[in-house]
């Protein structure tokens, strides 16, 4: 018989075999897990149930079996339907059923020779080459036999197919490199108002970089020369990246992790000046209507507030238990280009402290107060149009103010009047026009749309008239 007789037999003898492999696989997973229950004969089970049955048994998943043993779960879930050729090759195959057997708490010898089993590869009769004997009568030069030919060729495939296997397995075994070029040191410094970086650096060809901040990894993957980048966002402060990398092939990850620091140094933030121009410190007016105004730098707005002090001087005390005049809402003034402010503020009969505090960033501030008393002389009015326009007339000491002598007043208009003794207004709309007398708010005196004439004549009590 011949060897390429022998060959043939030898393949035809494992076909059945293969078949029975391939039924092997296809058993159901119900079976697997009846199988897995204690009492069973465990050794009575394919190996891909032995492997899902031993999986179960674990109470883990194929994701956190990939975690752990760092093989891809679509690998391992081809061992466990027996699908070997979803695998990378036998090799590989041997090495996975060796370190999950391990994982699964299994026996790996066993584990694979079973394996050898179901593929059919234990007691398969293994081709023999026939090499041809030499003829007993000399030859001149030399000759090589047909036998001696194929010998070299087999050896030459041998050794080349071999040659592949250790590179495949040393490949397996070795973590892939990882190398941050940029930054080229593990801190760095980058100027205040930098907001952004890019990380750079090499690894294995098409290899998985992963970069970690605060808990949270962001993944990019290097180009056929092994060079990657990311970008990553910076904040104020120390901002700490942790990188490493990982073979998608065989799920091995690099043995270091790189740590890098970047430092995005705090802005120096200088405090608000600001100077009051006005009130005067100590000053009294005759309108509640004072100018605050002045000058601030490294601010982005002044406030201003005031409380009241007391009645002013020469003033009879208050009665015990009388409620003091309300206090206006604070004010906030915007900041001018070249840094001044300027606001008009309403105050009643009194003394007032009035505090001016201007606001930088990171809420730096600046304040300087001012005592300020107010004694009204005469009459000071001032009306304010809401909620739409309304028709006005005034009198002012009794004589008609030509100004508004029958005038209609836009929302939102505000008109200050002066007099000696008295400013009597008549409104065509009483409810949208509001009055503050001497400092002292008054609101609207009638009804929206309703015309009424008021006369304002202090220290009396407003008054409605019949003047048109």
């Amino acid at each position: 018989m011949t060897t390429r007789d022998e060959t043939r037999r030898g393949t035809a003898d494992l076909r059945p075999e293969s078949a029975g492999a391939n039924a092997a696989r296809e058993s159901s997973r119900d079976a697997a897990r009846d199988t897995s229950r204690p009492g069973s004969d465990e050794p009575s089970m394919s190996l891909p149930e032995r492997l899902y049955a031993a999986r179960e048994r674990k109470g883990v998943d194929l994701y956190r079996a990939e975690r752990d043993t760092k093989i891809r779960a679509r690998y391992l879930a081809a061992l466990e339907r027996g699908d070997y050729r979803e695998l990378p090759g036998a090799v590989y195959t041997k090495g996975f059923l060796r370190n999950y057997a391990l994982y699964l708490g299994l026996e790996p010898e066993e584990i694979l020779n079973q394996w050898r089993r179901e593929r059919g590869d234990a007691g398969a009769p293994q081709p023999v080459i026939a090499v041809p004997q030499p003829l007993n009568q000399p030859r001149r030069g030399l000759t090589f036999s047909p036998g001696i030919v194929v010998a070299a060729l087999v050896t030459i495939v041998v050794i080349a197919v071999g040659a592949y296997l250790t590179v495949q397995v040393l490949r397996f075994n070795k973590p892939p490199t990882l190398a941050v070029t940029s930054p080229n040191t593990a801190t760095l410094t980058v100027d205040q108002d930098t907001d952004s970086y890019v990380l750079r650096g090499t690894t294995i060809p098409n290899g998985t970089v992963t970069i970690e901040v605060s808990g949270t990894p962001t993944r990019t993957t290097a180009d056929s020369a092994g060079d990657w980048s990311l970008p990553v966002d910076l904040r104020r402060g120390k901002n700490s990246y942790k990188v490493w990398a990982t073979d998608p092939d065989t799920g091995k990850v690099s043995e270091e992790t790189a740590q890098i620091v970047i430092t995005v140094p705090f802005a120096d933030i200088e405090v608000p000046t600001l100077t009051v121009d006005q009130p005067v410190d100590g000053s009294t007016v005759e309108n509640g209507a004072i100018p605050v105004q002045g000058t601030t730098t490294n601010a982005t707005s002044v406030s201003v507030t005031a409380s009241y002090d007391g009645p002013p001087d020469g003033a009879p005390a208050a009665a015990p238990g009388a409620t003091p005049p309300p206090a206006p809402a604070p004010v906030t003034v915007p900041v001018a280009e070249d840094g001044t402010y300027n606001t008009p503020l309403q105050l009643t009969t009194g003394k007032w402290s009035i505090v001016v505090t201007a606001t930088g960033a990171a809420n730096k501030t600046a304040a300087l107060t001012r005592h300020v008393a107010v004694a009204y002389k005469g009459v000071n009015l001032v009306v304010e149009i809401k909620g739409g326009p309304a028709w006005i007339k005034v009198w002012v000491d009794g004589r008609l103010d030509p100004n508004w002598a029958g005038v209609t007043a836009r929302k939102g208009k505000v008109i200050t009047f002066t007099a000696n003794n008295s400013v009597e207004v008549r409104s065509g709309s009483s409810g949208a026009t509001f009055f503050t007398l001497n400092g002292q708010s008054l609101g609207a005196l009638g009804k929206r749309g309703i015309p009424e004439t008021w006369l304002f004549q202090p220290p009396a009590a407003p008054k409605k008239t019949t003047h048109s």
